[in-house]
């Protein structure tokens, strides 16, 4: 019986690259000369930290095109709050890795609304969806890919 794994995962190499690259591209910005201003990687986890608000949404710009250019999808990315400490902000941005359980309920409610012949099974932090056809899985990850939900999702392990 054919089945597929849909997952949720972020390659932290590439997103410590397009970190990297921000931060070589903040080095050379006209507008942030004798400025403090940084990107922090730390396992999955950036810290922007700076001396404006303003100055960090801009950051945050640059940390988007960087991602985009290694195709990590802006819906891994989750934004915290503003921390104000003296003259310096900081921003704290995390990546979903893993389907949270919530965001699975609703993946399993999405493909059984849609009347696929399928069963989706909740196993950690993926979901397994089986049947008896290639071609209902391939209209799941259409499904999938079309909702609109705050995550990005991947597809492993397509089984025949």
């Amino acid at each position: 019986m054919p089945s597929l794994d849909i997952v949720s995962e972020v390659n932290l190499d590439e997103v410590r690259n397009a970190t990297e690259n921000a931060s070589r591209e903040l080095d050379t910005r006209f507008d942030f000369r004798g400025v403090e201003a940084s990107f922090e990687f730390k396992k999955e986890s950036v810290t922007v930290k700076s001396e404006g608000d303003f100055q960090i949404r801009q950051m945050l710009d640059m940390l988007r095109g960087q991602l985009a250019k290694r195709q990590i999808d802006a819906k891994a990315m989750t934004v915290g709050s503003f921390d104000h400490s003296g003259k310096t902000y900081t921003q704290q941005i995390t990546f979903k890795v893993g389907i949270e359980q919530p965001v699975a309920k609703k993946l399993v409610k999405l493909i059984k609304d849609s009347k696929i012949k399928v069963q989706a099974s909740i196993q950690g932090e993926k979901l397994r969806v089986t049947g008896k056809k290639r071609d209902d899985l391939q209209m799941v990850m259409k499904l999938v890919r079309e909702s609109e939900l705050e995550q990005t999702f991947q597809f492993n392990n397509f089984k025949d």
